[in-house]
């Protein structure tokens, strides 16, 4: 009746006052006016609506809705008006939304400061229109009883309802909001769930219309409840996060925008505060006074730094305001549960946690229940099982409840003796355990780090280091391994010191970081000594030496001359007749001998080469008589690299095909991976140097998927890339040495010649497919990588001699390849001396040289057994005596040899038949001979 008549909002408030029978004494003392305003009052509602007495004034009431929420009459209370923008959620703010208009309850539960009260603020503004009868918000935090009649004050008061006689509060608002269509907003629930549940319950029964949405740390567990968890801000890695945008507009707000250069550090730093509203919101705000730098180094105290600010809410001026509310509203046995789980850095199941915190499994479970109940801890699905896991700033605060307590001692040693069974555990697995792993990782290091520290838990620590050394070399993370060896080193006993630190110095040789590797070979040397172990020190130092000379690549620093021999005279003054130190000086023998010999003369003579020869195999034979493989495929390795000087190539290749063989069958550790990294390595090179192009892509394969080089891309794809464009693998160059430059510029693009023959392979490729753009931006590359004096001769001059000859420049080829092989021997012995002599032959047969006849005629008898090479120097010598049709003869052999694009340039020289370099995606081939 009231709908079509303009009555004001204290009209209203009046008419339902007589509408409950009040006198107008009554009514003046409930609304707070004399009673001559109430008379003045009800005469006007006489006359506006049509009515002859007070009882039909009454009976008008009755029949009208309450009239303190009725839009018509009187303006909503609604939202309060937020003081900040709003930023992002808009998935969560689109799924509340939809859940509001199809439930009657909603709860959106979360931890405090993760930003509930925001988004259902922005939710209910959002949605205000399809409820024409208001939408309301009532804050519950001011109640301090738990039982229905506070929260239905609260309620009534936001409706602009007052007490009437006989009736309590919640009769009159559920009698207010009876038929009306009203969103009403309830906030912070949790600390109130005895009385705010019966009170919900009560309006959805009475109230058809009414929907309620409720925020809480905890579900209301109401019928018809329906929970929408609030996940804090998300963190896209990428800097493109809700969390990103949140932290630059409230930091802006100081008056010092962040630079947008910042934001993936911005959101590192947002992830390391778990992505929680309020924590980024106060750190914003000290980000004038900081910056981003002070910021971060405040994270490992989030509850220090996340303190001020000036706030309406108590409860949000720090995160530990907000934490202290949460863990008053729990009993105390859970705040017991609470600070004993925060000694777990990441996530823990059920059974982890009854063994940490001392209590029951069943106890413990249905206090990890509560708890979650709570939003203080997240629960995690995962295909091994239930985990709970604690947000940083949730944890930090329990682990000062747990210092307050007085028991951070008890607790930590519970959970490091976890930590040592699941270490033991761990190392006991056979097969896949990486998510087993990297659940507990977290844990073992925050365990070893509590340890380290306490003189007393010494050996549990060096145990627990060892382990996680182990596990994590396992796991392929083998920086963080040479790290825990050495770690452990430093933890360890006397005589367990130098054990430790032969393994990091492997795992620093995985790494290709030479200096470390001498380095931790000279500390093992000197704790060997200490522990008195005069042959373990005499076989560290000489495997010092011996690694600096086979591995010298891997160096950044060059030893000073004469070091090398330094160590192995010391370590023959301590060896005596100990085998391991025999085999290791054996092989620091012949690589100085090697060294010495090269650096000293213009080639290396031959009684140099016969005695580091002498040294290599006398190494071989001892470590084989003492059954170490590992030292034997040392040895073989150095016998190898002697071959070669002997310019025995075969030799050299059956030696790498040994020793990687040796190796297949070695336990895996890192001195095994250490040595089988370096014999795929030169297996794939020996094997390009005769000609077998398909094991070496064998071997390349190997070294390319071998885990441990995950940290050094450019160096495990390098050989492959070499191969694949040896072998005109035109796509898998293409592809792969798009991996290989990322790697090599994320390890901030280190130069060594170790990395020149990839990058002159994929320059080549690009220049036999025309893209000259590319080829000059890997020409870049391979400048940066080796100086231009290494390149002249080797490499560079065999893949130069490809490129130009495929466009035709002959003369430019002659130019290229006119020093003799003995003359540039230091670069063409080993892997390119049959390339070099083959395509030296072909130049000169193409350019009608008048040596063409002689350099061929020596060509076959240098490459001899090489299918490539020795291909190579057939189809010159066809072209040289003028028979075509032996050039498809020569085609196949290169096709059996899986060297694509030499076959395809024969099949072109034999008939002018360019398809096969089209398939390649090469482009056509230019062909001039000398008449």
């Amino acid at each position: 009746m009231t709908a079509s008549v303009d009555i004001s909002a204290r009209e209203a408030e009046v008419l339902a006052l007589v509408g409950e029978h009040l006198t107008n004494a009554e009514i003046a003392a409930r609304l707070f006016i004399s009673v001559r305003t109430v008379e003045s009052h009800v005469s006007s509602l006489l006359r506006k609506l049509a009515v002859p007495d007070r009882r039909a004034l009454a009976l008008s009431a009755a029949a009208s809705a309450s009239a303190p929420i009725d839009r018509a009459t009187r303006p909503a209370p609604v939202l309060p008006a937020p003081l900040t923008s709003f930023v992002g959620r808009t998935r969560e703010r689109a799924e509340l939304a939809e859940m509001i208009r199809r439930e009657r309850q909603v709860t959106a539960v979360g931890p405090g400061g993760v930003g509930k009260t925001r988004l259902a603020l922005a939710v209910a503004a959002e949605v205000a229109d399809e409820f024409p009868d208001g939408v309301w918000f009532v804050d519950l935090v001011p109640i301090t009883g738990s039982h229905l009649g506070p929260v239905a004050d609260a309620v009534g008061l936001a409706l602009g309802l007052g007490e009437q006689p006989g009736r309590g509060m919640d009769q009159s608002v559920l009698a207010a909001l009876a038929d009306r269509r009203v969103l009403l907003v309830l906030d912070n629930c949790e600390h109130v769930l005895d009385g705010v549940a019966p009170f919900i319950e009560q309006v959805l029964a009475e109230c058809p219309r009414v929907t309620v949405l409720a925020t809480s740390r905890a579900r209301l567990m109401v019928p018809f409840e329906r929970a929408c968890p609030v996940p804090p801000m998300s963190l896209a890695g990428d800097g493109a996060s809700d969390a990103v945008e949140l932290f630059m507009d409230r930091a802006a707000a100081g008056g010092w925008p962040p630079n947008h250069a910042l934001r993936e550090q911005i959101a590192e730093f947002c992830q390391g505060l778990d992505g929680m509203a309020l924590a980024i919101e106060l750190a914003a705000a000290r980000w004038t006074t900081l910056g981003l730098d002070g910021l971060t180094d405040g994270l490992s105290d989030q509850l220090r730094m996340l303190a001020g600010g000036a706030r309406t809410d108590d409860r949000h001026r720090s995160v530990r305001a907000a934490l202290d509310w949460s863990h008053a509203l729990l009993d105390t046995d859970d705040q017991v549960l609470l600070r004993r789980v925060s000694v777990f850095t990441k996530s823990f199941t059920t059974k982890a946690a009854a063994e940490v915190v001392g209590v029951g499994k069943g106890s413990v479970a249905d206090g990890l229940a509560r708890l979650s109940e709570q939003s203080l801890l997240v629960v995690l699905a995962t295909p091994a099982g239930t985990r709970y896991r604690a947000l940083e700033t949730i944890r930090q605060y329990g682990s000062e409840k747990l210092a307050e307590a007085g028991e951070l001692n008890e607790v930590r040693s519970l959970h490091l003796q976890w930590c040592l069974a699941q270490a033991d555990d761990l190392a006991a697995v056979a097969g896949e355990w990486r998510a087993r792993f990297d659940a507990v990782a977290d844990d073992l290091r925050a365990a070893l780090a509590w340890a380290a520290e306490r003189p007393e838990l010494g050996a549990q620590a060096y145990d627990l280091a060892r382990r996680l050394a182990e596990l994590t070399f396992t796991r392929h993370l083998i920086g963080e391994s040479q790290q825990r060896y050495e770690q452990a080193a430093a933890l360890a006993a006397d005589a367990d010191t130098a054990p430790m630190l032969r393994q990091a110095a492997a795992v620093a040789g995985c790494r290709m970081r030479g200096d470390d590797m001498y380095r931790l070979n000279r500390e093992a040397a000197d704790a060997a000594l200490a522990a008195g172990d005069t042959a373990g020190a005499a076989t560290d130092l000489a495997t010092a030496a011996a690694n600096s000379y086979r591995f010298a690549s891997k160096f950044v620093r060059t030893l000073p001359p004469g070091e090398g021999g330094g160590l192995v005279a010391r370590a023959r003054e301590l060896a005596g007749d100990d085998p391991r130190a025999g085999v290791a000086m054996a092989l620091a023998e012949a690589g100085r001998v090697l060294t010495e010999a090269f650096e000293a003369t213009e080639g290396l003579s031959g009684g140099a080469v016969a005695e580091a020869v002498a040294h290599a195999e006398r190494a071989v034979a001892l470590a084989r008589r003492a059954g170490n493989p590992l030292a034997e495929s040392a040895a073989l390795d150095t016998l190898s690299g002697a071959l070669s000087w002997a310019g025995d190539p075969f030799a050299v290749a059956d030696t790498a095909r040994r020793r990687a063989a040796l190796l297949a069958a070695v336990p895996h550790g890192p001195i095994a991976a250490h040595e089988l990294i370096d014999a795929l390595g030169e297996a794939t090179e020996a094997g390009l140097g005769v000609g077998d192009l398909q094991g070496a892509r064998g071997w390349a394969r190997q070294l390319a998927d071998h885990p441990m080089l995950a940290e050094v891309g450019h160096r495990a794809t390098g050989p492959l890339l070499v191969t694949d464009a040896l072998a005109g693998n035109v796509d898998e160059v293409l592809t792969r040495s798009t991996r290989f430059l990322d790697a090599w510029q994320r390890a901030g693009c280190p130069a060594g010649s170790a990395l020149g023959p990839a990058a002159a392979g994929v320059e080549m490729i690009h220049g036999l497919r025309g893209d000259d753009d590319a080829r000059r931006e890997w020409a870049t590359v391979l400048g940066r990588l080796d100086p231009p004096t290494e390149q002249a001769y080797g490499y560079r001059a065999v893949f130069d001699a490809i490129l130009l000859l495929h466009n035709g420049d002959v003369r430019s080829a002659r130019e290229r390849m006119a020093a003799e092989p003995d003359e540039v021997w230091r670069s063409v012995t080993w892997l390119w001396l049959h390339w070099y002599v083959a395509l030296r032959a072909e130049v000169a047969v193409l350019g009608g040289y008048p040596d063409a006849n002689e350099l061929v005629a020596q060509a076959r008898t240098v490459v001899a057994g090489n299918p490539v090479a020795g291909a190579i120097v057939e189809r010159a010598a066809a072209l040289l005596d003028d028979r075509p049709e032996r050039l498809l003869a020569v085609a196949a052999a290169f096709d059996a040899a899986g060297c694509h694009y030499q076959s395809a340039r024969t099949k072109a020289f034999a008939g002018g038949d360019a398809s096969g370099l089209a398939e390649l995606a090469l482009a056509p081939m230019v062909v001039r001979r000398a008449p």
